[in-house]
């Protein structure tokens, strides 16, 4: 059987046509979406950049901080950016900064429960239990910050964690209109943290596409159990040792408060 080599030739070309035009599609889609997210990642860092606080002498005093989970080990190995989390908060505590802390993070199972690990490490510092409220469904960051507005019932706290996720935190409480600051602790000293940067790129257009394309809400919402602020202790007014008559029982108590000396009798 004899084969045309014009119409084998013909098919092949229009086969290359084909795969060259899909190739130069392939790349236009891979083109586009690179500069998407990139573009997405430089806006979620712009437009956070007056609401982070890299100095904690900087922070005002708020009513609620919103310290965000994450594992307390890698491993064996103590994770800086739980520790550097935690140490902020207490010293927040210590100088009377925050009121009460809203503990958000993944209670995934038993063996595996953020909000506890950090009550228990807070409550060793000294932290009371009464200033400490416990978010076990912050599964995600979304999770943490709309949950502190629609559960909890604050829209004006102060967010704990590292600078890039301080940016994605406040992305997503902008959007819903939630007024909060983010205290930017430091984090990994040994690393340079370039894996997890590279992983907030995709998590920040995750964000995106969560917030303004899919709707996307936490996976658990309820009854609002709103954060009470912690009791204050009262206050007295201090008695006029001249004028009360507990103190002086030979003052009149209907009589005018005593005059001062007039100009004729000085």
């Amino acid at each position: 059987m004899k084969f045309d080599s014009h119409i084998i030739r013909s098919y092949l070309n229009k086969a290359y046509k084909k795969l060259q035009g899909f190739l130069f599609g392939a790349f236009l889609v891979f083109l586009v979406g690179s500069a998407a997210v990139i573009a997405i990642d430089y806006w979620v860092s712009w437009q956070a950049e007056d609401r982070i606080i890299y100095d904690i002498d900087e922070v005002p005093e708020l009513e609620v901080a919103v310290v965000l989970g994450t594992s307390k080990y890698l491993g064996r190995t103590l994770n800086d950016y739980y520790k550097h989390r935690i140490e902020a908060a207490i010293e927040l505590f210590d100088r009377e900064k925050v009121d009460q802390f809203l503990l958000s993070g993944d209670n995934a199972h038993r063996s595996y429960n953020e909000p506890w690990t950090m009550k228990r490490d807070l409550l060793k510092a000294g932290v009371p239990d009464e200033r400490i409220n416990l978010d076990y469904a912050g599964f995600r960051t979304l999770d943490s910050i709309v949950r502190a507005k629609k559960i909890f019932d604050t829209d004006n706290f102060l967010i704990i964690t590292q600078k890039f996720h301080c940016e994605r935190a406040l992305f997503i409480a902008n959007s819903y209109d939630i007024h909060a600051q983010c205290l930017a602790v430091s984090g990994p000293t040994h690393h340079s943290g370039t894996s997890i940067r590279l992983r907030e790129v995709f998590a920040r257009t995750k964000a995106f596409l969560d917030l303004y394309i899919m709707g996307t809400t936490p996976k658990f919402l309820g009854p609002k159990e709103p954060i009470q602020p912690s009791p204050k202790p009262e206050s007295f007014p201090i008695p006029n040792p001249i004028t009360d008559p507990t103190i002086n029982p030979d003052v009149d108590p209907t009589a005018s408060p005593i005059a001062g000396p007039t100009e004729t009798d000085v």
